[in-house]
């Protein structure tokens, strides 16, 4: 006879005993918790399989449309997860996952996230939050002393006043660009007359009261994403998100961007707001935000710093220069989940005036009432977690000294790896980093001896075939699982901006050593060889071309 199957019941002991008993250290959920505290990095490594699974067949684990009718044993649903979901997940915290800005987190973070979790604040108001409300008011005022550095009476005066805000947490950089982009809106079409203001009346209403024929949001070609969601949601449309030719390094150039802001203007149009990009998506390069604080100033424009990657780098004493005029700013996104090391969710939206956020003041008599110190008056979400009592914590375990050794080294890491690639006859540096993010790309030997000599007509012929070239190696590579690099697509001036696809490399994980690095090269390097048909297609184009030695 086959053993039993026990079957979980419903009933209200059951049901009790989950509110309040926790599990066995025993219990396979025990025996995880056991474990990850004692060591993350053997658990991830242990339990994330090396190789990729198709998504479609992951998909077919999680294919059921109907809650579950009846319950399931903590354990038993514990091994479900262990083999459907994490054995399958993305291994970020390795240090041979160098592709994107997620990295390994402080082991301290992981009771404190199960103290965030236990206590379940809800920081939309006080009455649901209480001490987290300080705490968070205290951490938005340690950012914002950290970008424009006022002074003690200052922040005496206004961290905790309950009609201002130095800034909201945000769940990441889209909401916090979001968020400042719509203060900027709602600022320039205020309250004015019979107007009464784009909250009440419509962004319509505001265009004609105040005679523009468009609004505009101004960026380098290199802007995030996220801008494009913002113009889409607060009206502005797409179209008037304008981008701005940047130079050699990435960055914008000053003299377009102020051509742009005159044809708008002659157009009709009003910018509403300058976005400088600190620490670009692709390359990791900051624009010249004391040049484009003084345009802003010029067409009275709202200048607003994306600093959701680099603005950590004011950390550094060091290397705070780099950033350089972003004080200037009328807000700035940060987002500590990337170079602060916590958890996502913990993105930032931080101004320079604590006035500015009544331009998007809401009250509801019933959650956020007039005159409290409720943060969801000047919030685009509602309910929110905990999270900046995660990046107080970080703040004061590692301090600004800790960070700045970390960031100080992530610097002179990606500085290492591009200094390896330069050396090697296979390889190019696409684009040299200013912070931790650099690109670049595998190139046979017998066509780097010749590319820099090509045509454009040549270049044209000869790119698409790289670009395959670069695609496979870096499918392949993650297909392996031993080390993970992203790519995007360029167009780098060197080479007459054909659109080139480039390896994308953040190296913000302190575990990452010289040697993974190597091994990354030399990886990417067996891979190419192996790549038989697209190198013999590239040789035979390049003898087309009459360009083989």
């Amino acid at each position: 006879m086959s053993p039993k199957t026990e079957i979980a019941e419903v009933n209200q002991e059951s049901l009790y005993r989950i509110f309040t008993i926790p599990e066995a250290p025993d219990s396979t959920l025990g025996k995880i918790e056991k474990h990850l505290s004692e060591n993350l990095m053997g658990f991830l490594g242990e339990h994330i399989v090396a190789r990729e699974k198709p998504l479609q067949e992951i998909e077919r684990d999680f294919d059921k449309s109907q809650i579950p009718e009846e319950p399931a044993f903590v354990s038993d649903h514990t091994e479900f997860l262990l083999d459907k979901l994490v054995a399958h997940s993305v291994h970020t915290a390795s240090p041979r996952f160098i592709g994107h800005m997620t990295s390994a987190l402080p082991y301290f973070l992981l009771p404190l996230a199960k103290l965030m979790v236990g206590l379940n604040q809800n920081l939309v108001k006080i009455e649901t939050s209480k001490a987290f409300t300080p705490l968070e008011r205290n951490v938005i005022g340690m950012m914002h002393h950290l970008v424009y550095q006022q002074d003690a009476p200052f922040y005496n005066r206004w961290m905790h006043s309950a009609q201002h805000s130095l800034g909201a947490f945000c769940s990441g950089g889209t909401i916090a660009n979001m968020t400042a982009l719509w203060v900027a809106r709602n600022r320039l079409l205020q309250a004015d007359g019979d107007f009464a203001g784009i909250s009440a009346d419509g962004l319509a209403a505001g265009l004609q009261h105040y005679g523009y024929s468009k609004l505009t949001v101004v960026v380098s070609e290199r802007g995030h994403y996220s801008l494009s969601k913002a113009a889409d949601v607060l009206g502005i449309g797409r179209r008037n998100l304008v981008s701005v030719a940047t130079d050699s390094d990435n960055r914008i150039r000053i003299d377009e961007l102020r051509k742009t802001c005159e044809k708008i203007a002659k157009e009709g149009g009003k910018v509403l707001a300058l976005v400088g990009v600190a620490g670009t998506t692709e390359t990791g390069h900051i624009d010249p935000l004391d040049e484009m604080a003084t345009v802003a100033e010029e067409v009275d424009a709202h200048f607003h710093v994306d600093a959701a990657w680099g603005g950590a780098t004011l950390l550094s004493e060091q290397h705070r220069p780099l950033l350089a005029g972003i004080e200037r700013a009328d807000s700035v996104t940060i987002d500590a989940h990337k170079q602060m090391y916590v958890p996502m969710g913990a993105g930032l939206v931080l101004f320079k005036n604590p006035a500015l956020v009544k331009s998007i003041e809401y009250h509801a008599e019933y959650i956020i009432r007039q005159g409290s110190k409720d943060l969801g008056s000047h919030t685009m979400e509602g309910s929110r977690a905990g999270m900046a009592m995660m990046v107080f914590s970080a703040m004061h375990v590692i301090g600004r000294r800790g960070y700045e050794l970390l960031i100080n080294n992530s610097i002179d890491k990606a500085r290492y790896f591009s200094k390896l690639i330069s050396e090697q006859d296979d390889f190019e540096v696409i684009t040299e980093p200013e912070l931790c993010i650099l690109t670049y790309r595998f190139v046979p030997i017998k066509v780097k001896t010749v590319l820099d000599k090509a045509t454009p007509e040549q270049l044209a012929r000869l790119t698409p075939h790289l670009n395959a070239l670069t695609r496979y190696i870096q499918k392949r590579q993650r297909e392996t699982g031993q080390s993970f690099v992203s790519r995007t697509k360029l167009t780098p001036a060197q080479y007459h901006h054909e659109p080139t696809v480039v390896f994308r490399v953040v190296l913000a994980n302190p575990l990452t050593t010289d040697e993974m690095l190597q091994e990354v090269l030399c990886e990417q390097r067996k891979i190419a060889a192996k790549a038989t048909s697209l190198r013999g297609a590239l040789h035979t184009e390049m003898r087309e071309l009459g360009m083989l030695i």
